[in-house]
């Protein structure tokens, strides 16, 4: 199973960083795994435009490249997982 080279911090609502809440893009080679370990939380893909729901049970992957952002939907913990290969679901 591969491991993430790198984790950010576990962010909640209140705390989930501005430059994730507005448009981004993750790097070339870089896939990111966003985790949703309580409540709720938005994943827009800019083009084409998807906006996914994800939780707990429904994580959402960023493959690289991949302009996006997220929105809490109420009171959510949450943190993405870096790897530099597709990490297995």
């Amino acid at each position: 199973m591969t491991e993430p080279y790198r984790s950010t911090p576990i962010f909640d609502e209140a705390t989930i960083p501005a430059a994730l809440r507005a448009e981004h893009r993750t790097k070339s080679g870089v896939w990111g795994l966003i985790k949703v370990i309580e409540g709720e939380l938005n994943l827009t893909d800019v083009d084409p435009h998807v906006q996914k729901v994800l939780s707990p049970r429904n994580p959402g992957l960023v493959e690289p490249e991949q302009t996006h952002f997220v929105t809490p939907l109420g009171k959510v913990r949450m943190q993405v997982d870096f790897y530099t290969e597709p990490p297995e679901p």
